[in-house]
């Protein structure tokens, strides 16, 4: 059985496999696996396999393997662009972006579209467009979001790498989920535009949820650049420090930034890298930095607001028709209401908030090389739980009726349960740094949760380095379906 996305490419250019056989293969699981999961929502195999056919062998390093693009912000001409809203169910993408460009060079086949909450909005998956993706380890239980069909079909074994984005946590959340590592690359790395370049004020980066750390590393290699027209652009990359001997200074933390509850499962998961790394002769200490997690919650929240806001606009000046309650669903509606009403000197002072928490990071880095938490505060939800109450839905409905501050209040509201799941992601998107989870725990009930390291901008290299020495000792707790495994047969 191969076991990374390098190793499919090296079969493939050694003559021992085709492009086409794991395009078939990876088919035949989605027809058998899929059913239940609802990771995919667009495939084109036929036409993969006429990519598959034209491609030279110039040295890519994932030379003809097939890869499923998020189904969101990761536009591939012809394919569907509804961003997981029945507002654009039927919108097409009328040309491929730089991302998927990038990623075409580096020889992937593009075979299809993954599952994702609407316009990505949450830390789990349950458009009301496709319906809720499930958790391969326990189809009960969300993969999280908003990369959540992406983690749904690395975890079933459908795929080895797929591409994801994070914009709060949605690469991180849902590899702590379903027990994959996540990479969310410096702000600024990886390729972006033409068209949308700054992805929720840099907020949100482009990448993948993989089972190794040399499909991450080779990833990230081949991604990596320095874009002229880009407003964000990252510190030099430099792996020759990935295996950079010397002891590192760690902080750690178990306390959730907004002050919320944090599972036994994730304290524990962190108690045992706190000592692993110790006995590895890192000196590893408990501190955070000096962040005010609320206030830059809420700021992000309203960067939400105003960006749906403006992208309602546009769609408004372009189909001469207003969008309606009646077309996007009620977590939209309140954040596209409280857009509304956001001023523009709210809307800057509250990206100042941004800024000081990268400023105080980069303070804290000047300390510690690498900040420690759990990545998720619990393992995933049910798809069945009950993340906003009837009273708070019913508000949703009629958010356009309340006042500035009660829809502010709104918006906070009706994500406090689900921040709950995920409070430590969202900082490393919103001062820029890079952050990568690894699937180290698993819960008395059998569910995977990941421990999170942080790093100052451009020290990708310092977790990739800790990836590795997790991977090589052992310490990661991916459990891959084997080849007798029938998901398909499972409740």
């Amino acid at each position: 059985m191969i076991s990374s996305a390098l190793a499919q490419a090296a079969a493939i250019r050694a003559g021992a496999i085709t492009s086409a056989d794991l395009i078939d293969a990876a088919a035949d699981k989605i027809a058998k696996l899929n059913p239940k999961l609802n990771a995919i929502t667009w495939t084109r195999f036929a036409a993969a396999k006429h990519d598959a056919a034209q491609l030279k062998d110039t040295g890519q390093p994932f030379l003809g393997v097939p890869l499923v693009l998020k189904g969101l912000g990761q536009n591939f001409a012809g394919a569907p662009a509804t961003a997981g809203s029945r507002l654009f169910k039927d919108a097409k993408a009328t040309s491929t972006n730089n991302f998927v460009k990038a990623l075409q060079a580096l020889g992937f086949v593009i075979i299809g579209q993954s599952n994702v909450p609407e316009f990505g909005f949450k830390n789990i998956t349950d458009a009301t467009l496709y319906g809720p993706a499930r958790n391969p380890w326990n189809l009960d239980y969300s993969p999280g979001g908003s990369s959540g069909g992406a983690a749904a079909l690395v975890a079933a074994g459908i795929s080895l790498l797929a591409a994801g984005s994070d914009g709060g946590g949605s690469i991180r959340i849902p590899a702590s989920f379903s027990g994959l590592i996540g990479l969310k690359p410096t702000r600024g790395r990886v390729p972006t535009g033409p068209g949308e370049w700054r992805g929720w004020q840099g907020a949100s980066i482009n990448f993948a949820l993989t089972r190794t750390m040399a499909d991450t590393e080779a990833l990230l290699r081949g991604l990596a650049t320095t874009q002229l027209a880009a407003p964000f652009i990252a510190p030099p990359l430099h792996l020759e420090d990935v295996n950079d001997p010397r002891p590192l200074k760690i902080a750690y933390t178990t306390q959730s930034p907004v002050g919320t509850p944090v599972s036994a499962t994730a304290v524990k998961a962190v108690a045992l890298a706190v000592d692993a790394l110790r006995a590895a002769g890192h000196t590893v200490v408990e501190a955070q930095p000096d962040v005010d997690g609320t206030a830059l919650m809420k700021a992000y929240y309203l960067m939400n607001g105003g960006e749906t806001a403006a992208m309602f606009q546009a769609y408004t000046e372009q189909t001469g028709r207003a969008v309606t309650a009646e077309d996007v669903e009620p977590v939209t509606w309140a954040i596209y209401q409280a857009g509304l009403h956001t001023t523009a000197a709210d809307y800057s002072r509250s990206l100042g908030v941004w800024d000081q928490a990268a400023e105080a990071y980069s303070h804290f880095h000047d300390s510690y090389d690498l900040l420690l938490t759990p990545t998720t505060a619990k393992t995933a939800p049910r798809i069945d739980a009950e993340l906003q109450s009837p009273a708070i839905v019913d508000k949703m409905k009629h958010a356009a009726e309340l006042a500035l501050e009660e829809q502010k209040q709104l918006v906070w509201d009706l994500f406090e349960p689900s921040l709950a799941y995920s409070p430590f992601t969202q900082q490393a998107n919103l001062t820029g740094a890079p952050a990568i989870s690894l699937p180290t725990a698993i819960s008395p009930d059998g569910l995977p949760l990941g421990i999170q390291f942080v790093a100052a901008k451009g020290r990708e290299d310092q977790l990739l380095r800790l990836g590795y020495w997790f991977e090589q000792h052992n310490l990661l707790q991916m459990y891959p379906l084997s080849e007798s495994d029938d998901i398909s047969q499972a409740e």
